[in-house]
């Protein structure tokens, strides 16, 4: 059994009640709740010696072992998954990507991916991503759709992820925000780190990672905002998180404040405008619009830009339409 995967916890005496698989996620890093739950499901978690469940309500000093298993490897398939390609030679991609598709494989998600499609697509890509990230030099989230570049060779990967580390790419974001920031040109930073409560969130914390995101208003409504962003540098949900810090959450971002809980305070009017908006996107209404990069080859500066989906699209044009 490997050190990394085995855990011994004992219950502080000052511990509130909660049950074990929410305790458990913010007192082991990296597992997600649903991971936890899975290890508490396949009897791998002991209280005293004797395997609980996920609902069991966890109380002072007791002992609790958890055995993770190392994820088997897995054999990632090709799939053929229709792919919108805005660039192709022999060293790298540049692809938009829709809402709702996952990069790469990992837990409850191993097919229908981002690289499933690439493999399909010209079958070699860079192995410095692992056997589950090849070619993967940057990630957009799930729900955020538009542009990204994937490396074919180990040497594209490499040159194209120092341009991202050196923050020498040019990222631009749109994203539709819930009022109207108070200045129409801003700069966010702040440190982001996972949250403690729930690891799949990022949230502001002091000893996180320094994170700078630059904003511009492109076009104010009542309730909402049309903003575009500019990242400096690249945390995970680093644009979601500033914008729910800011006060401005991305529109139909549930992780992030940005659904129903903007709806308490509005007046019944436009509490119920905003609602039928809401039935209109289900995903948070960010789009990476802009990348540019140098040629990791031929040294050319190359700038890609991506339509607004239709999601988006039709979801400007309701709130343009709107009396408020």
């Amino acid at each position: 059994m490997e050190e990394e995967n085995f855990f011994k916890l004992v219950v502080p005496p000052n511990q509130t009640k909660e049950r074990l698989d929410k305790f458990l996620t913010n007192f082991i890093d990296f597992y997600s709740r649903a991971r936890l739950q899975k290890v508490i499901e396949e009897g791998l978690v002991l209280v005293n010696g004797t395997p609980a469940k996920s609902s069991h309500v966890v109380q002072p000093h007791e002992a609790i072992e958890v055995c993770i298993p190392r994820p088997k490897p897995i054999d990632i398939l090709p799939e053929d998954i229709p792919l919108n390609i805005l660039y192709e030679d022999e060293y790298l991609i540049v692809l938009n990507k829709p809402a709702g598709m996952v990069v790469h494989p990992a837990f409850a998600n191993y097919t229908g991916t981002l690289v499933n499609a690439l493999l399909h697509h010209c079958g070699d890509l860079s192995a410095i991503g692992g056997r589950q990230r090849p070619g993967i030099v940057h990630r957009l989230d799930k729900g955020t759709s538009g542009v990204m570049v994937v490396a074919k060779n180990d040497y594209s990967h490499q040159n194209l992820s120092l341009q991202f580390r050196n923050k020498t790419t040019d990222r631009l974001y749109w994203a539709i925000v819930w009022y109207i920031p108070q200045k129409n040109v801003g700069r966010i930073e702040t440190y982001l780190a996972r949250s403690p409560k729930d690891r799949k969130r990022m949230t502001v914390q002091p000893d996180g990672k320094l994170a700078a995101t630059n904003y511009k208003v492109l076009e104010k409504f009542n309730l909402f905002s049309l903003v575009q962003l500019k990242l400096e540098t690249g945390r995970t949900h680093q644009i979601r998180v500033h914008m729910s810090y800011l006060g401005h959450s991305v529109f139909g971002d549930k992780e992030y404040g940005g659904r129903t809980k903007q709806l308490t305070n509005l007046p019944n009017a436009q509490k119920d405008v905003a609602t039928e908006l809401l039935t209109k996107i289900d995903r948070q209404a960010l789009h990476a619009k802009t990348l540019g990069f140098v040629h990791p080859i031929n040294k050319e500066y190359l700038s890609f830009e991506s339509d607004l989906p239709e999601d988006m699209h039709l979801l400007l044009k309701d709130i343009r339409s709107l009396p408020l």
